[in-house]
């Protein structure tokens, strides 16, 4: 992953990489709308499908807008967390700028999450921030976004083991899963330790070093220092990172689960959080927007765990269209004004500033590990 933000950042300069011009942004999102038109006439016509389409039309409009609601919570919450990461002192303009034209990129570009991170690259790189802060800070920003994720895995697993949250179907995938996400967290916060020692000890790459040991070492490099600055932000900017993370997530878990009581089935809450967590990680397969393997993924966990697949392809269905467009229509109108604000040269000497200070400063205060 920082491979691939350092790529983009090099390359860039100070021209927009051509996959993440508007012109790009356009096509994406009208090959979006024509995917959702087609997807509407399969509904509307398709054979076998009338169980669906009762569930469709009997939704509760109130419900969905409530659902809509949520989403932009979500969406909202993401910037928080971003300027967090960031620099704290960054402007809520310009911070919800990118990170509400990031959330546009996910949604339409085919690369598993790194379109938004390539675009938020060039655009804090043109705001004047260093390849290696913004390398170091987007592992860390990877981290903290899937901290909620994990962390709530792990405690929904031990809700299903101690029979809190009710009969679990498939315990084996349940505790798979909840021994997996333990495991990352504790790598991540064990990961500083025997980075800062290999890195003590480690001698200067010669000159002549190949281009694939020199990128190996950006690498480690930028997980074990984006792994540091990860336990840094809990430390010093906790409130911003643990609200804009895990309301990230709780947000589009709500919208999900109103999207369910839009249709009259709701899962039991044990089973639609699990649900929800599992299914999207179909997500990282690149599709523009997950179209097909999210939907896919959310379906088929709900139906492993016993919901009824009517219920929960309509339920699916809705979310997935407030999980897309919300995003896709606030971040490309964010995309439009960001842009504007990165063509005055006064506006971006201002903005620039406020971005290097608190990162060479928290660097200073570091503690190194034992």
């Amino acid at each position: 992953m920082s491979s691939t933000v350092d790529a983009q950042v090099q390359t860039a300069g100070t021209q927009m990489p051509d996959q993440l011009s508007p012109r790009h942004i356009r096509k994406r999102l009208l090959q979006l709308g024509g995917l959702a038109s087609i997807v509407v006439v399969v509904i509307l016509v398709g054979p076998g499908l009338g169980s669906l389409r009762n569930q469709l039309k009997g939704a509760d409009p109130a419900w969905i807008a409530a659902a809509g609601a949520a989403e932009v919570l979500s969406t909202l919450s993401y910037v928080v967390v971003f300027r967090a990461v960031f620099c704290a002192h960054m402007r809520w303009r310009f911070s919800a700028q990118i990170g509400l034209a990031e959330q546009a990129a996910n949604s339409l570009l085919p690369a598993g999450g790194a379109g938004g991170l390539a675009l938020g690259a060039w655009a804090l790189h043109r705001a004047g921030m260093s390849t290696d802060h913004i390398a170091r800070r987007t592992v860390a920003f990877f981290f903290l976004t899937s901290l909620a994720n994990v962390a709530t895995v792990v405690v929904i697993a031990l809700g299903f083991a101690v029979g809190i949250l009710g009969y679990d179907a498939v315990p084996a995938v349940t505790y798979g899963f909840g021994a997996g996400a333990l495991l990352a967290i504790t790598i991540v916060v064990l990961l500083p330790g025997p980075y800062n020692r290999w890195r003590a000890r480690r001698q200067e790459l010669p000159t002549d070093a190949g281009r694939l040991r020199r990128g190996w070492r950006h690498v480690v490099d930028a997980a074990g220092e984006g792994a540091s600055d990860t336990l840094l932000l809990l430390r010093k900017r906790r409130a911003g990172v643990l609200i804009g993370s895990f309301g990230y997530l709780g947000f589009d878990i709500l919208a999900l689960c109103l999207c369910f009581v839009a249709v009259g089935h709701p899962p039991s809450f044990g089973v639609l959080v699990w649900g929800y967590l599992i299914g999207q990680l179909a997500g990282i397969i690149p599709i523009p927007g997950g179209i097909g393997a999210t939907d896919g993924g959310l379906v088929g966990v709900y139906a492993l765990y016993q919901v009824p697949v009517s219920n929960a392809v309509a339920a699916v269905l809705i979310y997935r269209v407030l999980q897309i467009w919300i995003p896709a229509v606030l971040g490309s109108a964010a995309f439009v004004q960001w842009r504007k604000t990165l063509s005055h040269k006064l506006e971006l000497e201002n903005v620039c500033q406020p971005l290097a200070e608190p990162i060479l400063a928290e660097q200073a205060t570091v503690p190194s590990s034992p």
